[in-house]
């Protein structure tokens, strides 16, 4: 297990563990989530190859519709 910091809180996940993973983890949708890992975003087809290392600082941002 490593420690990451996903969007300020710390949460430990696998250590051979992806973004997409982590994303599949909290139940949310990849279409809906644009990803910033260590000040770097992410283009969606790079979540299941992005593999999650010690110390990252993820922020996942979710796109809610609505009016």
């Amino acid at each position: 297990m490593i420690t990451i910091t996903c969007n300020g809180k710390e949460k430990q996940v696998a250590a051979t563990g992806t973004v997409l993973e982590l994303i599949a983890e909290l139940k949310l949708d990849p279409a809906t989530v644009v990803v910033e890992c260590d000040r770097k975003i992410l283009k969606p087809e790079e979540y299941a190859g992005y593999c999650l290392h010690e110390g990252a600082v993820l922020e996942l941002v979710r796109f809610v519709g609505g009016g």
